[in-house]
């Protein structure tokens, strides 16, 4: 599988990762299929926002509400890695959802795509998807 994401929204990416510090940005993923069609900026609610993330319940409420009145469907959702690696880390394994939505990781100028591999109702790691950068 490869994943599309446009080239103006992987510029957005960056520069929000950017504009993170060393704050982990964070939001929602919005398409279909392999495609991403909408990157929404959410308000990081974790505790410590300079290692973990926690998309604000509210965008997450907003965007599923959106859904259900025929808007764009979630794909996934992203966040950054002021540490700078750019794959999942054994907190995302240990808090991600058993469910098939798209991760996307911005870290060090980069972005990487990865599925949760789920067995059984747990999150066991993450396999990388293909991200292909568009136009």
């Amino acid at each position: 599988m490869a994943l599309h994401l446009s080239s103006s929204d992987w510029r957005q990416l960056l520069h929000w990762a950017e504009m993170a510090g060393d704050h982990e940005c964070c939001g929602i993923l919005r398409g279909e299929a392999d495609r991403v069609s909408a990157v929404e900026l959410a308000q990081n609610v974790a505790a410590d926002p300079t290692r973990h993330f926690e998309i604000d319940p509210a965008a997450l409420f907003s965007a599923a509400k959106d859904v259900r009145s025929g808007g764009i469907p979630v794909l996934g959702f992203f966040h950054s890695h002021p540490n700078g690696m750019a794959e999942p880390s054994p907190t995302d394994i240990a808090q991600a959802a058993p469910d098939k939505h798209i991760w996307l990781i911005i870290a060090a100028g980069a972005i990487t795509a990865w599925q949760p591999v789920v067995v059984g109702a747990q999150v066991t790691g993450f396999t990388p998807v293909v991200l292909m950068k568009e136009g």
